[in-house]
């Protein structure tokens, strides 16, 4: 009984050893330093800000507001999904996007929204009280939409 655990121990296949340091997501450092590294990074923290601004208040009370809202939040998540993947390196990996021409469409089109908004958002601030939370809010918004662009 013994040799024939002894023979079944000589007779397994090696357990396979897994490398699990490897990673197949690049990471480009040098992004955060070049211009459209920069500039990417300006565009999320002034839209971040913008969206901060005014979902502080009571905006639903206004539509316009809610419309300001939706750009801001949806120009928002598209600038970050763009600056992932430049950091990731996965637009080296996926060639048949052309990168470029996709980066001027969401561009041209976030600022054509934001300038857009900003007009929205300077109209909606003759709707609030002078020297109240929303006032100041959604004035501080309505400088930092164009800033956005």
């Amino acid at each position: 009984m013994e040799r024939d655990a002894v023979t079944l121990a000589r007779r397994s296949p090696p357990v396979p050893e897994y490398n699990t340091s490897t990673s197949t997501l690049a990471f480009d450092q040098h992004l955060t330093t070049t211009p459209k590294g920069i500039l990417l990074m300006a565009e999320i923290v002034c839209g971040m800000l913008v969206w901060i601004l005014v979902g502080g208040t009571e905006y639903f009370h206004l539509s316009a507001l809610c419309w300001v809202m939706f750009v801001s939040i949806l120009c928002w998540v598209l600038t970050i999904c763009l600056f992932i993947i430049y950091l990731t390196g996965a637009h080296n990996r996926i060639q048949q996007v052309p990168w470029t021409t996709l980066s001027l469409c969401l561009n041209s089109s976030a600022t054509a929204l934001y300038l857009v908004t900003a007009i929205v958002d300077a109209v909606s601030v003759n709707q609030a009280i002078r020297g109240r939370h929303n006032y100041n809010c959604w004035a501080a918004s309505a400088v930092r939409a164009p800033l956005s662009t």
